[in-house]
């Protein structure tokens, strides 16, 4: 068994300019930014920043694949190890999407964009404590990206134990629940 480290974070600072860009508002009203305000207050104290972490050797994570992937393969070429990541923002901004879906499609729209800030903000932070704890490191990659199959993320689930520990769980077509959760890999390079 390797060893999992998992994490709770305080909630990231937030970044509106960002949010505004995953809601497609590139020039936000007053109008927009009312309903971010109202959104963020809405979610105060509902969102959880959960994180696991494990360190696997290259040839492990190859291993794990079970196919090729010339994505992976350059990716790894200067790495001594990788970092496997898991990030989540839990499961009630996904009740609260369902909820505003059928009441408030533009208050669903926003809650979508401040879901995917909220989550890649805390996979910032995670990666930052990565970097600080082993130096030089590739910026994370994720399944989907290039060739590396999507199917990879059952590896990730397996190993760091994201049902049982975070509540991360895969559909049969690779979609995670809670929906804004991240799986990544980051390489630890050479020195």
């Amino acid at each position: 068994m390797r060893a999992v480290e998992y994490k709770i974070y305080g909630a990231p600072p937030v970044n509106e300019r960002e949010i505004m860009r995953y809601a497609g508002a590139h020039s936000p009203t007053q109008s927009d930014l009312q309903l971010l305000s109202s959104v963020l207050a809405e979610l105060e104290g509902h969102l959880t920043f959960r994180t696991a972490r494990a360190v696997v050797e290259c040839e492990e994570l190859t291993a794990m694949l079970g196919e090729r992937s010339r994505t992976l393969e350059r990716y790894l070429e200067p790495c001594r190890a990788v970092v496997l990541m898991a990030a989540t923002v839990g499961l009630e901004l996904d009740r609260l999407i369902l909820k505003h879906s059928r009441l408030s499609p533009s208050r669903a729209l926003m809650l979508q964009a401040v879901g995917a800030e909220r989550v890649e903000s805390l996979c910032d932070a995670l990666e930052a404590d990565i970097r600080i704890e082993h130096g030089r490191c590739a910026p994370r990659i994720s399944c989907g990206y290039g060739d590396i199959p999507l199917t990879l993320q059952r590896a990730l689930v397996r190993e760091l134990e994201l049902g049982r520990r975070l509540g991360i769980s895969l559909s049969e077509g690779m979609l995670m629940t809670p929906s804004k959760s991240v799986t990544a890999i980051v390489g630890i390079l050479k020195d």
